[in-house]
């Protein structure tokens, strides 16, 4: 039988607490990534990277799918209704935060080369 893990409000809020998951949250809101685009992105090494969705798939926060090597990254379709609202303002308002603008042309750059992932 599989275990139920119940997402409490200090682990959405731990995994808010931090500037790189704030920013990966920023990303996966524009869709899903592989992890290779993410760390090109926010110019990050991957184990860094790893760690922070891990933290974030603890939270329920986002998803992964696997494909061959390759680790694809979406938020969570599902979740709580804190989640959803908190998700929401990460989306409207960090866009203004000069580091996440950053990510977000960097993103594009990444998008229009193809990226890393098939």
């Amino acid at each position: 039988m599989p275990k139920t893990v119940q997402i409490t409000a200090d682990t959405v809020f731990r995994a808010f607490a931090d500037e790189t998951r704030l920013r990966i949250l920023h990303l996966l809101v524009r869709g899903e990534i592989c992890v290779g685009d993410l760390v090109a992105i926010l110019q990050v090494p991957q184990p860094t990277a790893s760690r922070h969705l891990t933290t974030l798939r603890r939270a329920g926060l986002v998803e992964v799918r696997k494909q061959g090597l390759w680790r694809f990254y979406r938020l969570a379709q599902s979740g709580s209704r804190l989640q959803r609202r908190l998700l929401d303002c990460v989306a409207s308002c960090l866009g203004e935060v000069p580091e996440i603008a950053a990510d977000v042309a960097r993103a594009e750059r990444v998008a229009k080369s193809g990226g890393c992932c098939p």
